[in-house]
């Protein structure tokens, strides 16, 4: 296998469709008091529903869609003709600031380092920019949250107030790249 990580036009963001998001969680965070407290849990996350909700693909094109209208960047990770994993770069969040904003590995993909490529080539695109800083909202799920611990990135003092509103019980993590 072959993973060939290219930039995609913004029409190709309904193909999320072919990424299974499903997983299990057993360990979730939450903030509390400033500090990380984890949580055992028992959640399946299913895959994309093709109906309508919060975890359809017409709500995250319409969600997604406005970042790469406002010079975003898709970028697709290819095995052949299958999108393996996906990211959005959000260029200039704040002064030097940049945003992984979407990241999402299909569920055989995962654990082969796709997720690690597509955060490499958002924070070098963020840098060319003159960005100094990657921030995330990262799920609270262990998966995510170890796998950006594990890339170095680190709580954030402040949340980003407009990220925040959005997705309050996300683990808000930045990164100097």
């Amino acid at each position: 296998m072959t993973i060939v990580i290219k930039q995609l036009p913004a029409s190709d963001l309904d193909r999320i469709i072919e990424i299974d998001r499903s997983e299990h969680v057993s360990l979730l965070y939450r903030m509390r008091g400033g500090e990380m407290v984890a949580e055992e849990v028992d959640l399946a996350v299913p895959e994309w529903s093709t109906e309508s909700g919060e975890f359809s693909i017409q709500s995250k094109v319409e969600h997604w869609g406005p970042y790469l209208q406002e010079g975003g960047v898709l970028l697709g990770a290819l095995d052949g003709d299958r999108l393996a994993g996906f990211a959005i770069l959000r260029y200039r969040l704040d002064e030097g600031t940049a945003q992984l904003a979407v990241l999402h590995v299909s569920r055989p993909y995962r654990r082969q380092g796709i997720a690690s490529q597509l955060t490499e080539e958002v924070s070098r695109l963020a840098r060319a920019d003159g960005a100094r800083s990657l921030y995330v909202s990262a799920t609270p799920s262990d998966s995510a949250v170890g796998f950006y611990t594990n890339l170095g990135f680190t709580l954030v003092d402040q949340p980003h107030p407009e990220l925040f509103a959005l997705e309050p019980e996300d683990i808000h993590m930045i990164k100097a790249i």
